[in-house]
């Protein structure tokens, strides 16, 4: 009875500014939705009969923004940090506990993501077994379990006769391999930029380099195979140039940038600061510019790399702190900032954060198209607020910006057509 109900539903979003990147629009019009799908922009199709009205003026109503990296840790607490934030798909990396390395917990884990009915989630299956970088996983079978690309996460995979082989195979079925570049013996033990910052505090760096050399390998491979890949969370402009590069001359390859590595640089670390440590470090100013270009020019897609992390793992020195900042909630103020500060319009932001992470996991999603999944996100442009602990959905409370204040709040927040976060959903 209740999935009969929620077929019936007839929205009609009235007033609101709609931006749908994807299709080029940006104007003040109502939108449509019908049995959970988007059914019309400016006018009601016919024989439409609103059964909910919302007035959305005011607000913005674009596509949900779509994540290419949630770390989900309590799956429904996440995923309410999701919505929250106007997400309405995520893309979970294999490195869960136990890795998605077999189909059966790639399956369990869209069959309870599904039952709660607020996110979608994509999982990125395993490259290896165990992640462990020896033996390549049934990759067909976890596809067909699912998984929409497959991954190292943040694991190293040594043997590159074994990633040639794993981009040969994935390339034959047309399968993306995303990898998180970082050569492991120029990282290994390093926790901070290998700069001033960490000179001056005397942490181990992990220079620039570890991450080119890895770029390099995995874009050389990438040419001999012709596969489709995507490197994920680059932090450096010479990490970018050489994408940029690989992209001119014909290489099938994309990439994301973190959130966080947008706005903070290695001078955030300040004294010692462990909300500080990522994976890949903060680096310098002038790479964090670069990374901003990168993703104004389209380079680039933006992702939250949400991290949940509990205290206990965060009140540590830094050099044994976990890596990583919550990030889902604050995806959108900060795509917000960043664009403000940039001078770029709202079209172009929301895009990095739609229907360019949309089309790098090659899903349905991250558009106002016709006849699309009514994901949309609702959000007031002008309301402040500040972020606390109390503020966040999410488990984990880990981010250099606590105390911060930010601009843009999301208000509202469909999945499917129906109402997963705000007015009319139930706590």
């Amino acid at each position: 009875m209740q999935n009969q109900a929620k077929t019936r539903q007839h929205i009609h979003l009235r007033n609101g500014r709609v931006i749908d990147p994807q299709n080029g629009i940006d104007r003040t019009t109502d939108l449509f939705i019908s049995a959970g799908r988007i059914a019309a922009i400016d006018t009601a199709p016919p024989g439409f009969i609103a059964t909910q009205r919302i007035d959305a003026s005011g607000k913005i109503v674009c596509p949900g923004l779509v994540d290419l990296s949630t770390r989900l840790g309590r799956l429904e607490s996440e995923l309410k940090a999701a919505v929250a934030g106007g997400v309405t798909a995520v893309a979970c990396p294999p490195d869960t506990n136990p890795p998605l390395d077999e189909p059966g917990l790639v399956e369990r884990l869209a069959r309870h993501s599904e039952a709660l009915g607020l996110a979608r989630v994509f999982p990125i299956g395993a490259l290896t077994q165990q992640l462990a970088g020896e033996k390549l996983a049934e990759l067909a079978s976890l596809k067909s379990a699912g998984c929409i690309a497959f991954s190292q996460a943040q694991r190293p995979l040594f043997n590159t006769q074994i990633l040639l082989r794993a981009m040969q195979y994935a390339a034959t079925f047309d399968f993306a391999v995303h990898l998180q570049p970082q050569d492991h013996y120029l990282a290994h033990e390093g926790v901070a930029h290998d700069g001033e910052v960490a000179s001056r505090l005397g942490l181990a760096g992990i220079p620039v380099c570890a991450e080119t050399v890895a770029i390099a390998t995995a874009l050389q491979l990438a040419k001999e195979t012709g596969v489709r890949l995507h490197l994920a969370r680059l932090s450096s402009a010479a990490g970018v140039a050489l994408v940029r590069e690989a992209k001119h001359s014909g290489v099938k390859v994309s990439c994301d940038i973190a959130i966080h590595h947008l706005h903070l640089s290695e001078n955030d670390i300040g004294y010692f600061d462990s909300q500080a440590r990522f994976a890949p470090p903060l680096r310098a100013v002038s790479d964090r510019d670069a990374l901003r270009a990168a993703v104004a020019e389209g380079l680039a897609a933006i992702c939250s790399d949400h991290t949940p992390i509990n205290e206990d793992g965060k009140q540590l020195p830094f050099s044994e702190a976990l890596p990583g900042a919550t990030g889902l909630e604050l995806l959108l103020p900060l795509t917000l900032k960043w664009a403000e500060e940039s001078g770029l319009s709202l079209l172009t932001a929301l895009a990095r954060v739609t229907c360019d992470p949309a089309a790098i996991l090659g899903i349905e999603a991250g558009s106002l198209t016709l006849g699309r999944p009514a994901d949309i996100c609702l959000f007031d442009p002008r309301q402040a607020w500040r972020i606390t602990p109390e503020a966040l959905c999410s488990q984990g409370k880990n981010t250099p910006l606590l105390g911060h204040q930010l601009i843009g709040r999301v208000t509202l927040t469909l999945v499917g057509g129906e109402i997963v976060f705000g007015e009319g959903c139930a706590p």
